[in-house]
């Protein structure tokens, strides 16, 4: 075997030294860390995933959303856990106080969500608690959802889905939740929704319990092709008004109306739970919902009206101009909010719903 010149062994050794301090530096070096994650409890199909996609990539972050179908079942886990477990909730206005009152909501730094200032004011003052723990995500309203095609005629009245005709009977569904449902059975009857009185309460029970036979079930319609309004085995269900839009993605035989006899008006707010441990960056999210481009581009995908001022330049008219997004005046007028019930009410309500969905 030939000797190996000088030369050439002081470039092995160096070359080796190369390696070995290269791979002395890799075993040594910090592992790279994990990103940030921001939990966020909301309903399903509620944001555009481009821009759950953005975000991420914007702040180096995982946004991890968790589901609810129901305001019960969003309490419920929140009661579960005592506000623990998520960053970002979001909350129906007539939650707010509650949640507040539980100490489950970090009051809002504005400094930190500049982007606050482009929301509508009425918006941001329409429930108790709202100006200091919460951010208006999306506005809207609750009727009814059809399928002309199949319903024998238009439906325009709460009367008309409580006591249905033929066409309707086993084909209806209505929603889980206590107000929502009572909601409809007051309004039938040409009260307020939010009426105290014992004994339009308890026609409304009457009413509800005799439309029981009829209900295919107690729950929220699919936003998906499987739905059961969009394949027909519904005819009409309980809807907030942007779902219709999105369903008849699939169906455009299906129609919305807000009933001649008024419906539920709600927000939806963003707020920022108290026990999270990413407070700065919840409220970098809230913030980056509300830059115009971001907050237009959500009301597209998710067919809800923006509170946001600056967005609804970005919109196109079309969007704008759709009654069934922005129902005009005329036909709020005999809508209301939801407002707060006395103790023993609310439990009247409730005693109520179970005796007519359980």
């Amino acid at each position: 075997m030939p000797r190996l010149r000088p030369q050439i062994l002081v470039m092995r050794g160096l070359i080796l030294f190369t390696v070995w301090f290269g791979l002395a530096l890799v075993s040594t070096a910090a592992p790279k860390p994990e990103p940030r994650e921001l939990v966020f409890l909301t309903w399903a199909d509620y944001i555009a995933p481009e821009i759950v996609s953005e975000f991420e990539a914007e702040c180096l972050c995982h946004l991890k959303t968790v589901y609810f179908d129901s305001d019960d079942v969003r309490d419920t886990l929140m009661v579960e856990s005592d506000g623990a477990g998520y960053d970002v909730v979001v909350l129906n206005g007539l939650m707010l106080h509650t949640y507040a009152g539980r100490g489950w909501l970090a009051p809002l730094d504005v400094r930190q969500i500049p982007n606050l200032a482009l929301i509508d004011s009425r918006w941001r003052s329409a429930f108790d608690a709202a100006e200091q723990y919460a951010a208006p995500y999306f506005w809207g309203t609750l009727g009814i959802g059809y399928r002309r095609d199949l319903a024998g005629g238009p439906i325009r009245s709460w009367g008309e889905l409580i006591e249905p005709d033929e066409a309707l009977q086993g084909r209806i569904l209505m929603i889980d939740s206590a107000r929502d449902l009572l909601s409809a059975a007051l309004k039938s009857l040409g009260a307020s929704l939010n009426s105290t009185d014992p004994g339009l309460l308890s026609q409304a029970r009457q009413r509800l319990l005799a439309q029981r036979p009829h209900v295919r079930s107690y729950s929220y319609v699919s936003l998906n092709d499987n739905s059961a309004l969009v394949s027909g085995d519904a005819v009409a269900s309980m809807l907030f008004n942007g779902d219709a839009r999105m369903l008849q993605q699939y169906n455009p035989d299906i129609d919305f109306v807000l009933p001649e006899e008024g419906g539920a008006i709600w927000i939806d707010y963003l707020t920022i739970a108290q026990r999270s441990g990413n407070q700065a960056l919840a409220a970098e999210f809230i913030d980056f919902l509300n830059r115009p481009d971001v907050a237009a581009k959500n009301a597209l995908y998710v067919h809800y009206a923006t509170p946001n001022k600056s967005a609804e330049a970005q919109l196109p008219k079309t969007f704008l101009q759709d009654p069934v997004v922005y129902p005009d005046a005329d036909s709020l007028v005999n809508s209301e909010y939801y407002n707060r019930l006395p103790p023993r009410v609310e439990r009247l309500y409730n005693e109520i719903f179970t005796a007519v969905v359980e």
